[in-house]
């Protein structure tokens, strides 16, 4: 709760992902990949109650283990490639009794993402009464030095423009979703059937913390990155 506000978490987790199989389940520094994000749900100074959607059982079953609470499972026509991933938010909402003043959206494929980003997020979207908040990074490469080829290997600039800077530091600022939260007001968010639109707001996250899982290469770089923490931390205690 913020301010006398109810805060909602949902945490989505398909048991179908064709970059990753069985993505959600992998062991990432000897926990789920789900287990991640429950735990930094669970650590937050502001939400109220964390809530499962899936529509796999063997991912139910991780998720309880991990305590977090399954009130229902998520139709399979909810579950498929094509899905928007707000239909499973909308879903949910709908699916619980209780109202809630926000929602927030968790991807389990944002492991390194911590309950300080997911605080900093909510208090943002309240703060400057925002309708939502979404967690952004700052891109490796510009799309104002990206193109698009043709069959003909011929190149078309992504961004139309007719000075492109030469050198990185001239270029415009541009900021990446990164997938890590989503905040929003469930009435605003009921009505517009999206995050991110006129009056979202950005809260900026490191690249150190903005890992995506939709790899193998993206699993393999995660388990580099959370050893060395584990490292670093142990160190750091011994000290």
């Amino acid at each position: 709760m913020i301010n006398g506000r109810t805060v909602l978490a949902i945490i989505p987790a398909r048991g179908g992902s064709k970059g990753v199989p069985r993505k959600n389940l992998r062991s990432l520094a000897g926990k789920p990949l789900i287990a991640w994000t429950i735990e930094e749900s669970a650590k937050s100074a502001y939400i109220d109650r964390t809530i499962l959607s899936s529509d796999d059982e063997e991912i139910i079953a991780i998720a309880r283990q991990w305590n977090c609470e399954v009130p229902f499972v998520r139709p399979a026509k909810l579950a498929e490639d094509q899905v928007p991933g707000e239909e499973p938010v909308l879903h949910a909402i709908a699916a619980i009794n209780e109202k809630y003043d926000y929602v927030v959206l968790l991807q389990p494929t944002s492991p390194l993402r911590l309950a300080e980003d997911i605080d900093a997020c909510i208090e943002k979207c309240f703060s400057q009464n925002a309708p939502a908040c979404v967690t952004v990074t700052i891109p490796d490469k510009s799309p104002y030095w990206m193109y698009f080829m043709d069959n003909e290997g011929k190149l078309y600039p992504v961004i139309e423009e007719k000075n492109v800077a030469s050198l990185r530091q001239q270029l415009k600022s541009v900021y990446l979703l990164n997938g890590a939260v989503y905040v929003a007001k469930i009435d605003w968010f009921l009505k517009n059937k999206k995050f991110v639109s006129d009056g979202t707001v950005a809260y900026l996250m490191p690249k150190s913390r903005s890992m995506d899982i939709d790899t193998e290469w993206d699993l393999k770089i995660c388990q580099i990155l959370l050893s060395e923490i584990e490292t670093f931390n142990k160190l750091k205690d011994n000290v």
